[in-house]
């Protein structure tokens, strides 16, 4: 009895053996039928609408380099004051013209919905549905194998796809909606995911696309996964970025990520791929309007002053995924037609008449007292740089943010030059106007500090600490 325990026991290890072989087996022809029915697909479809894709996809398969991230460039040297001390209030000498300020025309275009077909691939976009083609050549294309192989698998599919139509019609909504280079991106990106599940199909979607519209962009593998590399001449602050030559390459959807990471890539861009990723936003993109109201309240001479203004939270949402652009970006950047204009009028009866140093006083005590003030890291775990629009949505921001509002409207409101001044740990504006006080000097011109983070002073007052400090740099306002 016992013997034949012992033979079932061998029996059953034997053939725990034997299926474990049957799976690997299994597993391995599976593998390699997958492979196989991948290389008959591109036997089948692959016909190049491009004949330079037949180079570069050849190119593809020589050796790659490995490349190690740099540490993510900061905007400041230093860690902003969490507390700044607010001065004693002092009345400004009322000197210069008159001030009077002026509505801007309402001429921005409106959203129209797109008419959507039937079969179409539907993307969510800040309030908006679009339709795009929904090409099943396109979709049939998998990162598999997880490698450099699999790469250059991939981009044969998609380069014989009719991809043409998807261009064209991404084309066509940039223009509809004036999409700068960071709306393209979240277009192309959701655009990625509504074609594939896996997010390594998406991005090499993503990737290849780019390169189609002229964008100098790359693709790398680390541990087994696509890595996006985006050639901007401008820096994008707190994102890692990886350098080729003289080329700075940002990997976009890592932004506020300090972890060193090794990529395996190539070094010759796709051809004729050569703009440059570019953050500026001269203009706001046209989202549909999903309006909401909020009112600004502040002392000043011991009476309550209140400002009213509408604005749309899909902006918003569209500014919540910037990464952190260059100074200029930020200080460039308009606020909303309607939102400007209901500021203007709300400040208006409080301005119109005054002499301009008054006028800009109460303008710069306006942005001083009308928010907390708090760190990006208290507020948002992160340095947060906000657009001006975004300073008036949130209830609390810090020097960079308030500066760049203020700047804003003393640009459009008074047609004044007005610099960024930025030190080690802390961001001011200054004023080209003829009145006396603390001051700076860029070039051969003198500006007079107008401080929108330190509470009550005047124009023409410094914080004492940087009284005598050199700024670190300037930045131009046009």
């Amino acid at each position: 009895m016992r013997h034949n325990r012992v033979g079932e026991r061998k029996l059953f290890k034997l053939f725990g053996h034997f299926s474990l072989l049957l799976l690997l087996v299994s597993a391995s022809l599976q593998a390699e039928s997958f492979e196989k029915f991948q290389r008959t697909q591109i036997k089948q479809y692959v016909q190049y609408q491009d004949q330079s894709d037949a180079a570069f996809n050849s190119y593809l398969k020589e050796e790659w380099y490995a490349y190690t991230s740099h540490i993510p460039q900061a905007f400041y040297k230093k860690s902003k004051p969490e507390n700044l001390v607010p001065t004693s209030v002092k009345k400004i000498k009322a000197v210069g013209p008159e001030a009077h300020l002026l509505l801007k025309k309402r001429g921005r275009k409106t959203f129209h919905p797109q008419e959507i077909k039937e079969n179409a691939m539907r993307v969510a976009y800040f309030g908006a549905s679009l339709g795009f083609s929904n090409l099943e050549s396109i979709k049939r294309a998998k990162f598999y194998p997880l490698n450099q192989k699999g790469v250059s698998l991939f981009f044969t599919l998609l380069a014989s796809s009719p991809y043409e139509q998807l261009l064209d019609e991404i084309r066509a909504t940039k223009k509809r909606l004036r999409l700068n280079d960071w709306g393209v991106y979240m277009l192309i990106k959701k655009l990625s995911k509504a074609y594939y599940k896996g997010l390594d199909e998406a991005k090499l979607l993503t990737w290849f696309l780019f390169n189609k519209l002229g964008y100098d962009v790359k693709i790398g593998l680390a541990n087994k996964h696509i890595v996006l590399l985006f050639y901007s001449q401008k820096n994008i602050y707190n994102t890692p970025y990886y350098r080729f030559g003289s080329k700075k390459y940002y990997v976009l959807n890592e932004y506020a990520k300090n972890t060193k990471k090794r990529v395996y890539t190539y070094k010759k861009s796709y051809p004729n791929a050569k703009k440059a990723f570019d953050l500026a936003m001269p203009s706001l993109p046209i989202l549909p309007n999903d309006r909401e109201e909020k009112t600004l309240s502040f002392i000043e001479n011991a009476k309550e002053y209140k400002c009213s203004f509408t604005f749309n939270k899909n902006m918003i949402a569209f500014m919540k995924t910037y990464p952190q652009a260059d100074y200029e970006t930020y200080f460039h950047t308009p606020l909303e037609n309607a939102t400007y204009n209901d500021i203007v009028h709300d400040l208006k009866p409080y301005i119109d008449g005054k002499k301009m140093s008054v006028a800009l006083n109460f303008v710069l005590h306006f942005v001083q007292k009308a928010f907390s003030y708090q760190v990006d890291e208290k507020q948002f775990g992160r340095e947060k740089v906000m657009f001006a629009q975004e300073t008036l949505y949130y209830d609390k921001s810090d020097c960079e943010d308030r500066a760049i509002l203020f700047a804003y409207l003393v640009k459009k409101l008074f047609h004044i030059k007005i610099i960024g001044v930025q030190y080690k740990d802390h961001m001011s504006t200054a004023l080209y106007i003829p009145i006396d006080g603390d001051s700076v000097k860029k070039g051969s011109r003198k500006y007079i500090i107008a401080d929108p983070s330190f509470l009550n002073a005047n124009i023409g007052l410094s914080m004492k600490k940087y009284k005598k400090v050199k700024p670190e740099r300037f930045i131009t306002i046009n």
